[in-house]
């Protein structure tokens, strides 16, 4: 358990590395593009999830 805990953590100097190494691969033209994807899939997963707790709420309702 102990080095699935090693994995999970990331401190300030990986984050900064692995942002480096993304903006290496997809250069500075397509990043802003990517960001905005990765928003609006967050977004979607966001609602569906309300939506499905919704759905929960009025099922335990009636």
């Amino acid at each position: 358990m102990t080095s699935l805990n090693f994995f999970l953590v990331v401190g300030p100097w990986q984050w900064i590395i692995i942002g480096l190494a993304i903006l290496l691969l997809f250069g500075g033209k397509k990043l802003p593009e990517l960001m905005k994807g990765l928003g609006k899939g967050i977004k979607e997963f966001k609602d569906a999830s309300k939506e499905e707790e919704d759905e929960d709420d009025k099922k335990l309702k009636k």
